[in-house]
Parts: C-alpha cells; sequence; structure tokens
C-alpha cells in the first residue's frame, strides 16, 4: 500500500474514533478557516451636531484640510467600507453622541429629522446618546428613535418622519420612575462570524450641562460602573469583543497631531482606567478633539467634531474565543476633494428649500471675523475647561453676545451686567454680511434671558465657581476683575471659599462691587438654573424672564453694524496688572 493510501486510512480510523467518542471530525479547511481571525471594521464619528453643510471658519477645517459636510461624510464613509460585499459585511458604523442639537439653522429648524434622516442615508448601525440628545427632553429623543410628527410644530417639511433605522444606546440614562435604561443599553452584531458588543452612553455629569427640563424625569450613572456592568451580561451571552460608544473625552496638552496621544489629560482617562480588561475599544467624544490613545490596555479614539474626520478601526478577532487579537485606528480627514454623496445633496436641497429666504436674510455686518476661541487663562495651552477647570479665559464673540444680552435688559430689566457661558456659543462669525442663519449657528439653543438679584457676595462666589465648575464666564464690558494665578479654587463643597479672585478687584460700571450691595445680572435660562455647576445663581431673588438669547443677539448686531471684535481686556491676571 502507498504511503498516501496508508495516510488515508489512518484518517479514516481517526474519524471513526472521533465519532464514537462524541466528537466531530473538522476537516483541514474548516481548521484552517477558524485558525484565522475575524475582521471587524468600526468606522466612528461623534459630535456632528447637525452639521449638513460644511462647516465654516475654525470649525471648517482639520490638520490643515478644509473638512465637513453631510455630502463628504457619507462619501468617505461608502469608501472607507469597501467596495465588496465581504468587506462591507465586515464594518460596523458607529457614532459617540451629540448627532443633534447645538445644530446649524438647517438641521435645527426641523427639531433635527434632517441629521437623522441624513445618519440613516450614511449607514449608521449604533450611536450612544450624549449630553445634546438630551436638549428636547426625553420624549423628543425617543421621537429621534421612533419617528412621528413634532408634537407642537408637527412635521414641517410636509413629509412623515420614520425615525433613527440606527439604534440610539443609553446604557447610563434611566427613567427614575421606573430604574428602567431610557433606550436599550447595548446591541449585539455578528461580524465576520463573531459577535461584536457595543454598550452606549453619555456622561454621568450631563445633568449639570443640559437644562432642568431636558433631563427631567431622568437619572444618570456612573460610566465605569456601568460599562462594567454591561460587558459582564455581553459575556454571559458569548461576547467578547465589546466596543463602548462613550460620549465622554479628553484633550492632548501637548500637541495636534489627529493620531497621537500626546500629553493627554481628561475624564477619559480616569474612566478607562475603572473599566473591566473586556472592555476592548472605548469610541469617545464630547470634547471635539482628535486622538488616539491606548488606556490600560484599550484603544481609546475620538474624530474630532462636526463630520470632519472619520475613526477607521480595524479589530483582529480570535474566531474560537472572541478575544480581540489586535486593534488599529486611523482618523482619516473627510476632505471635500471627493464626489458628493447625490441621496445627501437631494436631502440637504429638500430642507433648505423648505426653510426659504429665512436663512439668507442678513441681519448685520462685521468688520473682522469674530472668533470664539478662548485666550489661555491658567497657563495650558491649547486651553480646555473640561480638562483643566477654569483654563480658558474670554473669547471675542463670547464677550460680543454678553453685550448683546445687557443691552436687550439694561432699560427694561435694569441690568448691570451680564455673563454667557462659552459652551453656547457654537460658531465663529466671518468678516462682512451676518445672515440670520449665520447668527443662529452661533446661538441656536433658543435659551430665555434672565435677570435677577445678585448681591455683590454672590458675585465673588459665582467668579471662585469658575474654577471649580469649568468655564470661565464671558462678561459684558461693564465687568471687569483680576484673577490671583497663585490663589487657590474652593473645595467643591464650598467653591465660594476660593482665592482666585482678588479681592476688591470687581467691578461693575468701573464702581467697585460691594459685598453687601444687590446687583441686577443677566444670564440665561441654562446659567440661571444651575447649569455649567454655577448653582450661586439659583439663589438669585427677583428674576424675570426676557427675549430668547437669539432675538438679542440679532438686535445687536443690526443696531450695532458694523460690529468689530470686541478687546480681551475685561478679565486679568495679577501678572498682567504689575506689568502694565
Amino acid at each position: 500500500m502507498s504511503v498516501p493510501g496508508m495516510r488515508r486510512a489512518a484518517v479514516g480510523l481517526a474519524a471513526l474514533a472521533a465519532t464514537a467518542l462524541g466528537t466531530v471530525a473538522v476537516n483541514p479547511s474548516q481548521a484552517e478557516a477558524e485558525a484565522t481571525p475575524a475582521h471587524v471594521k468600526l468606522l466612528a464619528i461623534n459630535d456632528f451636531h447637525g452639521n449638513l453643510e460644511p462647516p465654516t471658519g475654525s470649525s471648517g477645517s482639520i490638520d490643515g484640510k478644509f473638512a465637513g459636510g453631510a455630502e463628504y461624510l457619507a462619501t468617505q464613509l461608502a469608501k472607507l467600507r469597501g467596495t465588496t460585499e465581504e468587506e462591507q459585511d465586515r464594518t460596523v458604523t458607529v457614532a459617540a453622541g451629540d448627532l443633534i442639537g447645538a445644530s446649524p439653522l438647517l438641521s435645527a429648524a426641523f427639531h433635527d429629522e434632517p441629521t437623522i434622516e441624513e445618519m440613516n442615508l450614511a449607514g449608521l448601525d449604533f450611536a450612544s446618546v450624549g449630553n445634546h440628545e438630551f436638549d428636547e427632553g426625553a420624549a423628543e429623543l425617543l421621537r429621534m428613535q421612533n419617528g412621528g410628527c413634532h408634537p407642537v410644530d408637527g412635521c414641517a417639511d410636509g413629509t412623515p418622519f420614520k425615525g433613527a433605522k440606527f439604534q440610539y444606546l443609553s446604557a447610563n440614562a434611566f427613567t427614575t420612575a421606573t430604574g428602567q435604561p431610557l433606550l436599550p443599553p447595548y446591541g449585539i452584531k455578528r461580524v465576520d462570524g463573531v459577535k461584536v458588543g457595543f454598550i452606549g452612553m453619555t456622561l454621568e455629569g450631563t445633568p449639570e450641562i443640559v437644562s432642568q427640563q431636558g433631563v427631567a424625569g431622568l437619572t444618570f450613572a456612573d460610566e465605569a460602573e456601568t460599562a462594567n456592568k454591561y460587558a459582564r451580561i455581553l459575556q454571559a451571552q458569548g461576547v467578547q469583543t465589546i466596543v463602548v460608544l462613550l460620549h465622554e473625552g479628553g484633550v492632548q496638552t501637548g500637541g495636534i497631531d489627529i493620531n497621537r496621544c500626546d500629553g493627554f489629560a481628561g475624564p477619559i482617562v480616569d474612566i478607562a482606567n475603572r473599566m473591566d480588561p473586556s472592555i476592548d475599544v472605548i469610541v469617545s467624544g464630547h470634547t471635539h478633539q482628535a486622538y488616539k490613545c491606548n488606556i490600560n490596555g484599550k484603544l481609546v479614539t475620538s474624530a474630532s467634531s462636526f463630520g470632519r474626520l472619520v475613526t477607521d478601526i480595524n479589530l483582529e478577532v480570535d474566531r474560537k474565543t472572541g478575544d480581540v487579537l489586535t486593534a488599529k485606528a486611523n482618523n482619516v480627514v473627510v476632505t471635500r476633494d471627493v464626489a458628493k454623496d447625490p441621496e445627501s445633496t437631494e436631502l440637504i436641497n429638500r430642507y433648505k428649500t423648505v426653510l426659504g429666504p429665512v436663512a439668507d436674510k442678513v441681519v448685520g455686518e462685521t468688520t473682522e471675523g469674530i472668533t470664539r476661541t478662548p485666550e489661555v487663562l491658567l497657563g495650558t495651552a491649547p486651553c480646555d475647561y473640561k480638562v483643566v477647570k477654569g483654563s480658558c479665559g474670554e473669547s471675542q464673540l463670547g464677550n460680543l453676545i454678553a453685550d448683546a444680552q445687557l443691552a436687550a435688559t439694561d432699560d427694561e430689566q435694569g441690568a448691570v451686567a451680564a455673563f454667557m457661558n462659552p459652551g453656547g456659543v457654537r460658531a465663529d462669525l466671518d468678516a462682512g454680511p451676518v445672515t440670520y442663519g449665520e447668527a443662529f449657528s452661533v446661538q441656536p439653543f433658543a435659551n430665555n434671558l434672565v435677570t435677577l438679584d445678585l448681591t455683590g457676595a454672590q458675585l465673588y462666589c459665582l467668579l471662585e465657581q469658575q474654577f471649580v465648575a469649568g468655564p470661565v464666564l464671558l462678561p459684558s464690558s461693564t465687568v471687569h476683575y483680576v484673577v490671583d494665578l497663585a490663589g487657590t479654587a474652593g473645595p467643591a463643597t464650598d467653591p465660594c471659599a476660593g482665592s482666585r479672585i482678588v479681592r476688591g478687584s470687581l467691578t461693575i460700571g468701573g464702581t467697585a462691587v460691594s459685598a453687601d450691595a444687590t446687583y441686577r445680572i443677566t444670564v440665561n435660562n441654562f446659567l440661571s438654573g444651575g447649569g455649567d455647576g454655577f448653582n450661586v445663581l439659583k439663589g438669585g431673588t427677583n428674576p424675570v424672564t426676557g427675549m430668547i438669547d437669539l432675538d438679542a443677539f440679532v438686535a445687536y448686531l443690526t443696531e450695532k453694524s458694523p460690529v468689530s471684535a470686541p478687546t480681551l481686556d475685561r478679565i486679568r491676571t495679577t501678572a498682567e496688572v504689575a506689568a502694565a
């Protein structure tokens, strides 16, 4: 008998023996297939904020290239998925929150229905909720998922709204009354023969940065504890490849390379360190930064904001164990030198037609570009108050908005000063004519102005809270004060005890503020409700609710045009004072 014949006989005997023992023989081709890792591609975005049209100003470029716009994003996503059915079947498209909210007029005028429809066209599979998904409350978020006309405005474009084809995930946002997640906490998708689990959630601090109406009836849980809980649940279902879509992030403090992790800091670091080793990838967001990190053995990514980047993540997964063998990522710029996706173009044109001439109406003029980019206050570069509390100071556009809010309330409400939160300033103004649509992009939240009484002591406390809560408020031109960088921030339990604000330096209208005197101050209703951690404002008395902040801004632009960028001299440091 030949040697090959003997080999075939041996194989046959082995197969019979295996059958007798209750096992199944594996042919060589099957064994080879099992030995080959599964390939999983994730395409990730975050913080899109309804930017259907290409963003402008400083928000319209990244990594030295003009970037963004839904027509180009859809094309780039299709390109990254590949041309073959096999490649496309291996790809899952995900988002880490804030797809909607703080959107330009084209999306916001229709309650962000156009953005949801665009994400459907772009092939999104899963999205975590972000803080801005709660801007209009839980019921509106559920409408985004399930569809249906707006309860007040109806279907403004005249067509039914069918809701998201993708699945929103909210593992750590619970309905307080029931203790149940508002939306599914996780999803599972089989990719190239292996199960991949996706856990989606927003930052635990969402109630501090969303209006109280937006989070009414909801409770938010710790990010790491929630992720670990659902990781165990996924593992019990045989899922070993686990991806967290988390609307929380960090920032590079040592560089700006979109594919590095230089001097990385921020809340995501502690969260990732506390997450279970079974979690392989964290797709993050919220800080509008670009980075690619390895934290505690986990790949951690972010694709900046406004659809300017796509994070291309490639995983090799052991088919037998489901464990991730390799995880690689690359942030890809969504350049505008590719063909526009025709379906996206049709959607944008349809909504632009319905919107009519409102967006293009000129409401004012600027003599120069006016930016929302803040000056560095605490010596960190680039500044980011979400990472270093109080690190960012004044901005030209923030000061201009504060001036507009004071002008809207000084006569009828008797206001002597106004303060604006930097998170509410969403876009720059270019030089030249300003349209209503551009003004809306700057202030898209439709917050009411609230004028209230604060004592001088409360005002000093308000300014000290800046170094505990996070953002430095943007003051009207009537306000001046000095910051001592050598001073200390108060404890979270008593921020008023800080010593960053030089006592006696705070003036309103050129007069020193007295601790016992009362002053009429204007803020928006987000701040007056304690937003961004400014709880002292909730202690204000005699509140009067006024006009919408956007209306005040538009009126100011119209009256004062042409408008120039305000000088950044309302907040000074002790070093600046000494050098003067």
